[in-house]
């Protein structure tokens, strides 16, 4: 089952530079982004905190809705679906 996870510009460095990697044989959101941290570590301490859980200023959507509205990293993925990986933005 091959998950589409899209990385936004600032985390690219850290993924070979690329801006889309392929997951496969997950079930999970969590799943999902375990295999990614598995290929690319770096990245880990930019989504998840020392507890092991997703940073807050971390959102991560499948399609259009946001996991922490659904059901956490144990959302349900299924093939095709993309994750995409959005930093919150501050300003004023």
């Amino acid at each position: 089952m091959a998950i589409q996870i899209l990385l936004p510009t600032p985390l690219q460095p850290y993924a070979g530079k690329k801006d889309t990697i392929a997951v496969d044989q997950v079930t999970t959101v969590g799943e999902a982004l375990d295999k990614l941290i598995g290929q690319y570590p770096d990245l880990k301490k930019y989504l998840f905190d020392d507890k092991g859980n997703l940073r807050s200023f971390v959102n991560v959507f499948i399609k259009e809705d946001d996991i922490r509205h659904l059901q956490g990293l144990k959302t349900r993925v299924k093939s095709g679906d993309e994750l995409t990986i959005v930093p919150s933005v501050a300003g004023g």
